[in-house]
Parts: C-alpha cells; sequence; structure tokens
C-alpha cells in the first residue's frame, strides 16, 4: 500500500527504506539519494545489506575499479548483484533510467564518474516514480536509486545527500572490533543536516552513535 508523503505533496512514497544502525528518518523509495566520499560504497553495501531482492549496478566501463561479487559476500550474496557496464555516460543514465522505471529491483545503485546536472536526476526521479507504480501493482518494494558520486558530490536535485569516510578502527584487532565510518547528512527534504560515527561488527551488526564536531 502507498502511504502519502508529507514532503512531496501530491505524491505517493511506500515505507522509508532503513539505514544502517537505525538513523531516522530512512530513504524515501521511489526516488533518488546520493552518496559521496571515499566511503561511499562501504555505506551503501550497508544499505544494501538489510535489504532483499535483486540489486541493479550500473557503473561506467572505463573506470579502473571492477566490482567484484564474491567480495561483497558479507554484505549481500552475489547470486542478487545484477551488473551493467556502459562504455558512454549517456549509457549510464538511460541504464539508470531504464531499471528504475521498469522496478523490477528494490535497489539501483548508480556509480557516476561526476555528479549530474539537475536535468538528469529529474529524469531518475521521474523512471523512480513511474517504477514505483509498477511495483505496486505486483506487490513489491518500490525501487529507491543509490547514486555514487566522487568526491564532495553536489548532484542537483536528489532527494538527499550523503558523505561517508573512514575512520580509525576501535581497536588494531580488525576482526573483533570491526570498521568505523563517519556518516554525514549533508542535504536532506525531510530532515537537517547531521552527522553519525557507525561501527560495523564482524558478525554484521551496524550500531551508530551521533558525531561531535
Amino acid at each position: 500500500m502507498l502511504l502519502p508523503n508529507p514532503h512531496r505533496p501530491g505524491r505517493m512514497a511506500l515505507t522509508d527504506l532503513p539505514l544502517p544502525g537505525g538513523i531516522s528518518p530512512g530513504l524515501a523509495r521511489g526516488r533518488v539519494h546520493e552518496f559521496c566520499g571515499p566511503s561511499r560504497l562501504a555505506i551503501a553495501l550497508m544499505l544494501l545489506a538489510g535489504t532483499a531482492g535483486p540489486v541493479i549496478w550500473i557503473a561506467p566501463s572505463w573506470l579502473p575499479e571492477r566490482p567484484y561479487a564474491c567480495g561483497m559476500r558479507d554484505y549481500l550474496h552475489p547470486g542478487r548483484l545484477v551488473l551493467v557496464r556502459c562504455r558512454r555516460a549517456e549509457d549510464v543514465q538511460w541504464s539508470a533510467e531504464e531499471a528504475l522505471r521498469s522496478g523490477a529491483a528494490p535497489s539501483v545503485l548508480i556509480d557516476m564518474p561526476a555528479p549530474p546536472p539537475l536535468t538528469p536526476i529529474r529524469r531518475l526521479h521521474l523512471a523512480a516514480e513511474t517504477g514505483a507504480g509498477m511495483a505496486r501493482q505486483d506487490g513489491r518494494p518500490a525501487p529507491v536509486g543509490l547514486l555514487l558520486t566522487p568526491g564532495d558530490g553536489g548532484a542537483q536535485g536528489v532527494e538527499s545527500r550523503w558523505q561517508a569516510s573512514p575512520l580509525p578502527s576501535p581497536s588494531g584487532l580488525l576482526d573483533s572490533e570491526g570498521i568505523a565510518l563517519r556518516l554525514e547528512r549533508r542535504r536532506a527534504r525531510a530532515a537537517p543536516p547531521q552527522a553519525w560515527v557507525l561501527c560495523r561488527k564482524p558478525d554484521g551488526t551496524v550500531q551508530a552513535r551521533e558525531a561531535r564536531g
């Protein structure tokens, strides 16, 4: 059942996608959210670890990084991952729009070499809203777009922007203490800027506390 979203009059959205560590509010479905910073992929994987269903990952083929599904098995099963490699920047945009519009996957990861301007983001939002309607007909979760951008990001018109950076491990014994990240909510339609420290334990649980300074 679609519920009214008070932050977007006249539009509908499914229950928010929960953020790691219980950070509230979650990510509005049927919309596109930006993750930037050196740990953007790590926080995206933490987020996807709490989801179900296929994940479509769209990325430029010319970037040196190559997703390795088995290396992400602590976060999501490799069988959930659908990799789309694009030769041109416009192919990344087109593939992302089609993936969101179809509503076939509840999570669409979009790896961009640079923050896109306003018009492409608007097109992605419209595609995600169409996909939400398609998913509703089949009783599936509405899609959410996770846009990965380098540096400080800056894509115009995104529903929210998050910056993630690594922190020193709580202990030199990584196996016993896990990893730590600083997550900043830099922009959101429904919430003010805020920062947290996230600690992911070896058993996969994530704890969040408000960052100081």
